[in-house]
């Protein structure tokens, strides 16, 4: 099945006008003629089913026959995680998310980061490809790049359950003692050299409580991935 996006559609269309990228794929790589079937997703919950009514590599136009509505996840997950050195190592982290199952994304930077510069656009890509790829009709928020110090006194206030995975050798709990379904969680994931003590210790005093991933030390996309399923697996 193919999936194509369209933000603008909603339940009042009726007509869909492809531009110039996607309606040269629809005719040329896909050999879709009028007559033919799409799928599509707004991003926000709905799945339309519409039928080609002009098939042309410079417009594409369809029309809207049938509406779907996807259960939202049963969870809320808000993954803020350092932006790693190498670019594709994020990219994979965001699209794995994405198919596993993310709210909301937002990269931080923080006093080990190696890479302080990201291109948001690019990674926005990798999420819409990743949610059409897995067939989902929700797109994965990521927000703007900013550093940890801001992002901490940004959710002073939430009353998400907010909790921190790092390495250092204090007390913490384990990540699945911690989650239960149906919740609303913030995770921190640091960069390749971990939280500074400074960090953990911000974060603890603004409520995020430390958790632990497993024995084994993860690379930054790696626990992210890990706590991202972890918290799907409890709400199965």
């Amino acid at each position: 099945m193919q999936l194509f996006y369209n933000s603008q559609i909603s339940e009042s269309s009726k007509d869909i006008v492809f531009d110039k990228e996607e309606s040269k794929h629809i005719s040329k790589v896909l050999r879709k003629q009028e007559g033919d079937l799409l799928s599509l997703t707004n991003g926000k919950g709905l799945f339309f089913d519409v039928e080609l009514i002009l098939a042309s590599p410079k417009h594409c136009l369809a029309k809207v026959i049938a509406i779907k509505e996807q259960s939202p996840l049963p969870y809320k997950l808000h993954l803020a995680v350092a932006p790693t050195k190498l670019n594709d190592r994020y990219e994979w982290f965001l699209e794995k998310a994405t198919e596993i199952g993310v709210s909301e994304i937002t990269p931080v930077f923080c006093e080990h980061s190696e890479r302080k510069v990201i291109k948001p656009e690019r990674f926005e890509k990798k999420i819409l490809s990743a949610m059409k790829q897995s067939l989902k009709a929700y797109l994965p928020i990521l927000n703007p790049a900013i550093s940890l110090k801001v992002f901490l006194k940004e959710q002073d206030a939430n009353e998400s359950q907010k909790l921190i995975a790092h390495c250092e050798d204090t007390k913490k709990q384990s990540l699945k003692d911690k989650l239960a379904p149906k919740q609303t969680v913030i995770i921190l994931i640091g960069p390749e050299g971990d939280f500074s003590t400074s960090e953990i210790n911000l974060a603890k005093e603004n409520g995020f409580n430390p958790v632990s991933l497993g024995e084994s030390r993860l690379r930054t996309e790696t626990a992210a991935i890990v706590a991202c399923h972890s918290v799907a697996f409890v709400n199965e």
